[in-house]
Order: structure tokens, then C-alpha cells, then sequence
């Protein structure tokens, strides 16, 4: 025999509240976390079509040979913007190479030519964590004042772990090297070019 059940309202309307509204936030949350991976997928498309602006090069003629080195712009953008200004006014053009440390460095931008002199302007220290001074790293000299660099750079001969974080690394060597190991004091810099 059929048995009539007992109709509860309550119950009723709160298996229908559940039902609309939990639907609807579960619809909500859905159309949120679509709306969210469009704006990654957009986002990921727009970095992948921008092109990677690519650090560019410093070509050192010298008396003894040429050597290049890239600029890290992407990572010490003050210490190589300061350099490539000075090299295309032909500020280094003729300058000398004044210091050799055997197995440490060799250094000069100095328009002096003894270690004291500079450019007019000078720029505040720059570190990047990403560079460190190994063997062919080139960096911004200063005095013991951290924002004192000028126009004098140097090339690392060797790893100098010593000088990271107190001197600003902006390029490294990547062609002719081996030039950069046989400069000495009264060497002198023909020409540096930005390519």
C-alpha cells in the first residue's frame, strides 16, 4: 500500500536554498578561476611576443689587440649607462691602461693616467646579487666613498670573490681574453665601440 510521506517546508526550502545558491557560487568560483587563467594565458602571450631586449657589447681596441665584453644593462643599468655615454663621446679614446696586478686585475679610464682622475660626473655604487667578480668580470673602480665611481674600469685576471658587493660588476669579458692578460701600464685604449 502507497504511504503518503509527511512534507516538511522547512526542509524543503533549505534543499532548494542549497540547491540555487550553492550552484551559483560553485558557477561563480568556476567563472572567477576561468576569467583568472585568461588573464595568465593573456599575460604569458604578451611577455612571449615582447622581445627581450638583448644587453649589448663594448668593443676594446687597444694597443696590444681587441677584446669585448657584454654590458649587463639588464642588471647594473646606472654603472652601464655612465659607460657607454662616456664611450660614445670617445671619452676613453687614447687613454692608458694605469694599474696591473698580476693574477688580480688590470685598470685604467683615468684621463690622469696615475689612479686619481675621472670624469666629471659620478655614479652611486650599483650590486647586483647575479654578479660577482670572476675571471673576466669588469667593473666600475672607485675610492673608499661606495658612490665615487667615475670613468675608471677594470678586468678581473682571476676570480676576486673579495670585491663582490663592495664593487660594481657591469660587463664580462666574452672575446679576447687573452689580449686583456697581456695589457700592461702605458698600454692605451684606441677606441671603445658600443655594438
Amino acid at each position: 500500500m502507497f504511504h503518503r510521506r509527511k512534507f516538511y517546508p522547512k526542509a524543503g526550502m533549505i534543499l532548494l536554498f542549497y540547491f540555487l545558491f550553492g550552484c551559483a557560487h560553485q558557477a561563480s568560483v568556476t567563472k572567477t578561476e576561468i576569467v583568472q587563467q585568461d588573464r595568465k594565458d593573456l599575460m604569458t602571450e604578451q611577455i612571449q611576443k615582447t622581445p627581450k631586449t638583448k644587453n649589448r657589447t663594448a668593443v676594446v681596441e687597444t694597443t696590444k689587440g681587441t677584446f669585448q665584453f657584454e654590458l649587463f644593462e639588464d642588471k647594473a643599468p646606472v654603472t652601464t649607462a655612465n659607460f657607454i655615454k662616456l664611450a660614445a663621446s670617445g671619452f676613453y679614446t687614447g687613454l692608458k691602461f694605469h694599474r696591473y696586478e698580476p693574477g688580480f686585475v688590470i685598470q685604467g679610464g683615468d684621463p690622469k693616467g696615475d689612479g686619481t682622475g675621472g670624469s666629471k660626473e659620478t655614479i652611486v655604487l650599483e650590486i647586483h646579487p647575479g654578479l660577482r667578480h670572476v675571471k673576466g668580470a669588469v667593473g666600475m673602480a672607485r675610492s673608499q666613498n661606495p658612490n665615487s665611481a667615475s670613468s675608471q674600469f677594470y678586468v678581473t685576471l682571476a676570480p676576486a670573490h673579495f670585491l663582490d658587493d663592495n664593487y660594481a660588476v657591469f660587463g664580462l669579458v666574452t672575446e679576447g681574453m687573452e689580449v686583456v692578460l697581456t695589457l700592461r701600464p702605458g698600454d692605451s685604449m684606441k677606441e671603445i665601440k658600443i655594438k
